[in-house]
């Protein structure tokens, strides 16, 4: 019978020169709570996804919060049925989530931040330019109404984005204000930020990001359409934090739908339509090994190691 998990996604921006030292701490912190995840730590901040029992993960939050600078973290909560993540890991970085700007500091300075009960009036102003600061796979298999879709495959491209696209099309259009959002805030976080340097001047970020959206707002009041990617092994969710239909190809990582899975392109964990013209012959015979051994592996009721390709950070 498959084990009910508890999921905790949360991030904050601080100055935090003793980054390094909170490492081994939060080791010890997880291992004794039986938690898996990934939590990285940099210069700006922490950001993670951790899972596990309810209250491995509330008293893993309530060890966080005991160091002042993280007394007013917000988790965000859902459950998962069966496996999340494949084990424990802290990381030490350069940033929580990379855009390769060393000036840019939403620690001090970020765009207005807006309720999920907000959003829906702030998106609907005619003077508002809406954007989904997440990577084009994501953005396909679902976005808000009207949204623009930088067509990124990385966080870092954005700012190169900003330039080429982003302020031609402001100007174009004639837009004054800008609105922003990502799967848990922490991209668009640092993306108002960016745009405020820039000298953007109205810059707006969906509080919680869609995951709080899909959590808070009731279906038939939703300007939210299809499902929401995730990273981890439930690919993605829905209104109510539900579960989504999309599972994930283990080739390319990317989320397939059941008329992917129908194509002759398709092959479980070698390759689907999205990449199987881009893996060499030789990759894909690793592929096919290695899905040999995952099935051997549910033959004997056991776990692979090869099984899990999630990440808890967004990129």
């Amino acid at each position: 019978m498959l084990e009910k998990k508890i999921i905790a996604s949360f991030y904050k921006f601080i100055d935090w020169s003793d980054f390094q030292e909170k490492k081994p701490i939060l080791e010890k912190i997880c291992r004794k709570n039986n938690i898996v995840g990934t939590i990285l730590l940099a210069p700006e901040g922490i950001n993670g996804t951790i899972s596990g029992s309810h209250e491995g993960i509330l008293t893993t939050i309530e060890e966080l919060k005991k160091d002042s600078r993280l007394l007013d973290l917000e988790p965000k909560f859902s459950e998962a049925m069966g496996e999340t993540f494949k084990r424990m890991k802290v990381r030490l970085k350069k940033e929580i989530v990379s855009m390769g700007k060393d000036s840019v500091n939403p620690g001090q300075m970020t765009g207005t931040s807006v309720s999920p009960e907000q959003w829906n009036q702030i998106i609907q102003d005619p003077n508002m330019l809406v954007i989904d600061t997440r990577n084009q796979y994501e953005h396909a298999i679902g976005s808000f109404e009207g949204s623009v879709d930088p067509a990124t495959t990385s966080f870092r491209e954005f700012p190169k984005w900003v330039e080429k696209k982003l302020k031609p099309l402001m100007e174009k259009q004639n837009k004054k204000k800008v609105a922003m959002f990502c799967t848990g805030g922490i991209r668009c976080e640092k993306a108002s930020s960016y745009l405020l340097q820039e000298g953007f001047e109205e810059v707006f970020q969906l509080q919680g990001g869609i995951l709080k959206y899909l959590e808070n707002i009731n279906l038939e009041n939703s300007l939210w359409e299809g499902e929401c990617f995730v990273f981890d092994d439930r690919v993605s969710i829905q209104h109510g934090l539900l579960e989504g239909n999309y599972s994930m190809c283990h080739a390319c990582r990317m989320p397939i739908d059941d008329d992917d899975m129908k194509s002759n392109k398709y092959l479980e964990g070698i390759s689907c339509p999205n990449c199987y013209d881009l893996h060499s012959d030789e990759r894909k015979l690793r592929f096919s090994e290695r899905q040999k051994q995952i099935e051997l592996a549910r033959q004997r009721n056991e776990k692979h190691i090869g099984k899990n390709y999630s990440s808890s950070r967004e990129s």
